[in-house]
């Protein structure tokens, strides 16, 4: 018989990875009985039953796109050149059009990151990224999985419930010429504190001043107070810094979470525009060859047909009153919490020690994210009052 010596695993490197806190959260909320519990954790919308509703727009799109669509041939690695060009003035109101950018369509707002990081990392390998913290869980990693270095610096003090303003824009002035400044567009996650106007304008100026190019992870757009309102700070970038990335996401305002629907836009000198084109589609290319299509096309059948845009900018602004008007009244549940009232979008990051959120997973039946992050769309108008005793009975 043959003797076979070991070979070196390729695998022999890896070190296994703790689990997605969100994730096990998920499976712990589905094996507790009890009927009265409470799932504040993962971030997608939730209407007062508790579902994650298709918009109506949505369906009559897909309709549309199913008596209509001829093939399922590829589109080219840039996507659907439709949903970009309609995107745009969604996304840039008057500030583009869309031969001012370099867009293409990715897998999600997730999927424009990840492409604008590699974007970068190529053109500026070992470029700093300030990231203003709490953020994203997953936005350190995606640059850091792109070799680039990120830079943490205090944006929200949780204990306070302040917005560090301040502080933030002061570290921030460190940052050099060619370094990216991460920006969060709208509804931030998870603190729903967003800079006022007058603060987005001190942002855009020292931006441009340093020569910092900024990133903004535009995802939650219509869901703090209107389109147009949640994209005054990337405006306001737009008029005054020459390059700017945008990683866009329908996935939140489409209610299209399963589809992956998102887009990468890029702003830059119109000398620099081929070479940025040619470097994102061979970065696709290589990434997931094509997007996907359904979601795409979906979204551009909405705003290319004037009654499915009106409808769905309806249902939006009902999903919008509907975050305002439950953040509105848990501001109101108890002092400690009323800064959340002036705060946008479905997450609120509450002065909670980990002690406390698991004595009220423990004790109360809520779950929520151990950092004290809580999605207000898994709330209602019953389960309100009973998630603010408990908090009382916490905080």
């Amino acid at each position: 018989m043959y003797h076979i010596e070991p070979t070196p695993s390729v695998f022999a490197g890896l070190q296994r990875q703790a689990p997605d806190p969100l994730l096990s959260l998920i499976a712990l909320y589905r094996d507790d009985p009890r009927p009265d519990k409470i799932d504040l954790g993962v971030g997608v919308y939730r209407d007062a039953e508790g579902a994650t509703p298709v918009f109506a727009a949505v369906k009559a799109a897909e309709l549309a796109l199913l008596h209509n669509q001829k093939t399922k041939a590829y589109l080219g690695p840039e996507g659907d050149i439709g949903f970009l060009e309609g995107l745009t003035p969604v996304v840039f109101g008057d500030t583009a059009r869309p031969d001012d950018l370099v867009s293409v369509q990715t897998p999600g707002g997730t999927g424009a990151l990840r492409l604008a990081a590699e974007l970068v990392a190529t053109g500026r390998p070992r470029s700093r990224v300030w990231m203003g913290t709490p953020s994203w869980p997953i936005h350190p990693g995606i640059f850091e999985k792109a070799r680039l270095e990120v830079r943490a610096i205090p944006y929200f003090d949780q204990v306070s419930q302040v917005l560090d303003y301040d502080r933030y824009l002061n570290e921030l002035g460190a940052a050099q010429p060619g370094d990216v400044a991460l920006l969060h567009g709208a509804c931030h996650n998870p603190t729903g504190a967003d800079p006022s106007f007058s603060q987005w304008s001190e942002i855009a100026d020292l931006l441009q001043r340093r020569g910092v190019v900024p990133l903004v992870d535009l995802a939650y757009q219509g869901l703090g107070a209107g389109l147009d309102e949640d994209a005054a700070g990337l405006r306001l970038l737009m008029e005054r810094c020459e390059t700017v990335i945008v990683a866009q996401s329908c996935d939140k305002n489409f209610g299209l979470y399963r589809e992956r629907t998102g887009a990468l836009f890029v702003r830059t000198r119109p000398s620099q525009q081929t070479v940025v084109r040619s470097n994102i589609l061979q970065l696709a290319r290589c990434a997931w060859s094509m997007p996907p299509d359904h979601g795409a096309a979906v979204v551009r059948i909405i705003l290319e047909t004037e009654s499915l845009d009106l409808g769905w900018r309806a249902e939006l602004a009902g999903v919008r009153g509907r975050l305002n008007a439950l953040r509105s009244d848990l501001s109101a549940s108890a002092p400690q919490l009323q800064s959340l009232g002036d705060r946008r979008g479905l997450f609120a990051l509450l002065p909670l020690t980990s002690g406390a959120v698991e004595a009220l997973r423990a004790n109360h039946g809520v779950y929520m994210a151990g950092s004290g992050r809580i999605n207000l769309a898994g709330l209602n108008e019953a389960t309100l009052p009973v998630f603010a005793n408990a908090l009382a009975a916490v905080l």
